[in-house]
Protein backbone atom coordinates (compact mmCIF):
# COMPACT_ATOMS: atom_id res chain seq x y z
CA UNK A 1 0.00 0.00 0.00
CA UNK A 2 1.49 3.24 -1.06
CA UNK A 3 1.25 6.40 1.44
CA UNK A 4 1.51 9.73 0.10
CA UNK A 5 2.23 12.46 2.36
CA UNK A 6 0.40 15.68 2.60
CA UNK A 7 1.69 19.26 0.93
CA UNK A 8 1.70 22.02 3.81
CA UNK A 9 -1.29 23.97 2.39
CA UNK A 10 -3.23 20.55 1.55
CA UNK A 11 -2.38 19.66 5.83
CA UNK A 12 -3.76 23.74 6.68
CA UNK A 13 -6.66 23.09 4.55
CA UNK A 14 -7.96 19.96 6.15
CA UNK A 15 -6.89 21.49 10.03
CA UNK A 16 -9.25 24.34 8.50
CA UNK A 17 -11.65 22.08 7.48
CA UNK A 18 -12.03 19.96 10.63
CA UNK A 19 -12.13 23.34 13.12
CA UNK A 20 -14.89 24.34 10.44
CA UNK A 21 -16.56 21.50 11.61
CA UNK A 22 -16.24 21.53 15.26
CA UNK A 23 -17.07 25.25 15.23
CA UNK A 24 -20.19 24.31 13.24
CA UNK A 25 -21.10 21.01 15.51
CA UNK A 26 -19.43 21.79 18.43
CA UNK A 27 -19.39 18.14 20.63
CA UNK A 28 -22.59 18.22 23.25
CA UNK A 29 -24.34 20.71 21.70
CA UNK A 30 -27.63 20.18 19.94
CA UNK A 31 -26.95 17.01 18.59
CA UNK A 32 -29.75 14.28 17.65
CA UNK A 33 -31.34 12.66 20.72
CA UNK A 34 -29.29 14.99 22.79
CA UNK A 35 -31.62 15.80 26.02
CA UNK A 36 -32.39 19.13 27.88
CA UNK A 37 -32.19 19.74 31.20
CA UNK A 38 -35.51 20.74 33.41
CA UNK A 39 -36.02 21.22 37.23
CA UNK A 40 -38.30 19.57 39.49
CA UNK A 41 -41.23 22.62 38.59
CA UNK A 42 -41.73 23.98 34.99
CA UNK A 43 -44.22 26.43 33.63
CA UNK A 44 -46.18 24.93 30.81
CA UNK A 45 -48.68 26.25 28.51
CA UNK A 46 -51.62 24.07 27.67
CA UNK A 47 -52.44 24.65 23.42
CA UNK A 48 -54.18 25.53 21.91
CA UNK A 49 -56.32 27.37 24.83
CA UNK A 50 -52.25 29.47 26.20
CA UNK A 51 -53.43 28.66 29.45
CA UNK A 52 -49.99 28.83 31.53
CA UNK A 53 -49.42 26.92 34.52
CA UNK A 54 -46.78 25.25 36.82
CA UNK A 55 -46.31 21.29 36.30
CA UNK A 56 -44.50 19.07 39.01
CA UNK A 57 -42.18 16.92 37.04
CA UNK A 58 -42.40 13.21 38.50
CA UNK A 59 -39.94 10.44 36.80
CA UNK A 60 -42.22 8.21 39.41
CA UNK A 61 -45.24 8.42 37.68
CA UNK A 62 -45.40 6.64 34.39
CA UNK A 63 -48.65 9.07 33.16
CA UNK A 64 -49.34 12.61 33.27
CA UNK A 65 -52.01 13.88 35.56
CA UNK A 66 -54.11 17.33 34.94
CA UNK A 67 -56.28 18.67 37.05
CA UNK A 68 -59.84 18.43 36.25
CA UNK A 69 -62.72 20.20 38.15
CA UNK A 70 -66.34 18.83 37.90
CA UNK A 71 -65.30 15.88 35.58
CA UNK A 72 -68.38 14.19 33.90
CA UNK A 73 -67.71 12.03 30.85
CA UNK A 74 -70.94 11.62 28.79
CA UNK A 75 -70.89 9.50 25.28
CA UNK A 76 -66.66 9.09 25.08
CA UNK A 77 -66.23 13.09 25.88
CA UNK A 78 -64.66 14.15 29.29
CA UNK A 79 -66.18 18.12 30.28
CA UNK A 80 -64.35 19.51 33.27
CA UNK A 81 -62.99 23.20 34.14
CA UNK A 82 -59.40 23.75 34.78
CA UNK A 83 -59.27 25.42 38.87
CA UNK A 84 -60.51 28.86 39.22
CA UNK A 85 -56.85 29.90 39.43
CA UNK A 86 -55.88 29.21 35.85
CA UNK A 87 -59.21 30.86 34.17
CA UNK A 88 -61.92 27.86 35.04
CA UNK A 89 -61.64 27.32 31.27
CA UNK A 90 -64.57 24.78 30.44
CA UNK A 91 -63.20 21.87 28.27
CA UNK A 92 -64.53 19.15 26.68
CA UNK A 93 -62.19 16.39 25.27
CA UNK A 94 -62.72 12.97 23.47
CA UNK A 95 -61.91 9.94 25.86
CA UNK A 96 -59.26 7.82 24.22
CA UNK A 97 -59.21 5.45 27.24
CA UNK A 98 -59.62 4.67 30.77
CA UNK A 99 -56.52 3.73 32.56
CA UNK A 100 -56.61 1.72 36.13
CA UNK A 101 -53.95 4.08 38.66
CA UNK A 102 -52.58 3.40 42.11
CA UNK A 103 -50.66 5.05 44.30
CA UNK A 104 -49.71 3.79 47.91
CA UNK A 105 -53.30 4.89 48.94
CA UNK A 106 -55.55 4.10 46.59
CA UNK A 107 -56.36 2.50 43.61
CA UNK A 108 -58.82 3.89 40.67
CA UNK A 109 -60.21 4.07 36.95
CA UNK A 110 -59.46 7.18 35.44
CA UNK A 111 -60.12 8.67 31.52
CA UNK A 112 -57.34 9.45 29.42
CA UNK A 113 -57.11 12.63 27.12
CA UNK A 114 -55.01 13.39 25.19
CA UNK A 115 -53.67 17.32 25.54
CA UNK A 116 -50.49 19.68 23.70
CA UNK A 117 -48.59 21.53 25.84
CA UNK A 118 -45.85 24.10 25.37
CA UNK A 119 -42.19 23.22 27.54
CA UNK A 120 -39.38 25.37 26.92
CA UNK A 121 -39.54 25.92 23.15
CA UNK A 122 -40.92 22.17 22.63
CA UNK A 123 -44.40 21.38 21.80
CA UNK A 124 -45.30 17.46 23.16
CA UNK A 125 -48.72 15.65 22.84
CA UNK A 126 -49.45 13.43 25.29
CA UNK A 127 -51.72 11.41 27.39
CA UNK A 128 -52.97 12.70 30.63
CA UNK A 129 -55.35 10.88 33.13
CA UNK A 130 -58.01 13.76 34.81
CA UNK A 131 -58.76 13.43 38.31
CA UNK A 132 -59.29 16.44 40.77
CA UNK A 133 -56.30 17.38 42.53
CA UNK A 134 -57.24 20.18 44.09
CA UNK A 135 -55.61 18.85 47.30
CA UNK A 136 -52.43 18.96 45.77
CA UNK A 137 -50.08 21.67 44.71
CA UNK A 138 -49.58 21.69 41.10
CA UNK A 139 -52.53 21.33 38.40
CA UNK A 140 -50.45 18.92 36.38
CA UNK A 141 -47.91 15.99 36.90
CA UNK A 142 -45.45 15.14 34.38
CA UNK A 143 -44.82 11.52 34.20
CA UNK A 144 -41.87 9.96 32.45
CA UNK A 145 -43.59 8.47 29.60
CA UNK A 146 -43.57 12.49 27.88
CA UNK A 147 -40.10 13.22 29.40
CA UNK A 148 -38.28 10.13 28.27
CA UNK A 149 -37.35 11.00 24.93
CA UNK A 150 -36.88 14.88 25.35
CA UNK A 151 -35.72 15.89 28.68
CA UNK A 152 -33.32 15.01 31.93
CA UNK A 153 -34.52 15.90 35.45
CA UNK A 154 -31.94 18.03 37.32
CA UNK A 155 -33.88 17.55 40.97
CA UNK A 156 -32.32 20.31 42.56
CA UNK A 157 -33.40 23.24 40.65
CA UNK A 158 -36.73 24.45 39.23
CA UNK A 159 -38.27 26.88 36.51
CA UNK A 160 -35.42 26.10 34.19
CA UNK A 161 -36.97 26.60 31.13
CA UNK A 162 -40.33 28.98 30.46
CA UNK A 163 -42.46 28.15 27.37
CA UNK A 164 -41.04 30.25 24.32
CA UNK A 165 -43.41 28.35 21.71
CA UNK A 166 -44.22 31.02 19.06
CA UNK A 167 -47.98 29.90 19.56
CA UNK A 168 -47.44 30.16 23.49
CA UNK A 169 -48.86 33.41 24.60
CA UNK A 170 -45.95 34.30 26.73
CA UNK A 171 -45.82 35.76 30.52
Amino acid sequence: MRTQKLSTSQAWGLIFLLLSILLLFPPGKGGAGEKISIGEVEDVVLMPWGVRLPARIDTGATTSSLDARDLKVKNGVAEFKLPRKYGSLQLHLPVIGWRNIRSADFREKRPIVQITFCLGGTILHTEVNLNDRSTVKYPLILGRKVLKDHFVVDCGRSNCLPPSCPEAPSK
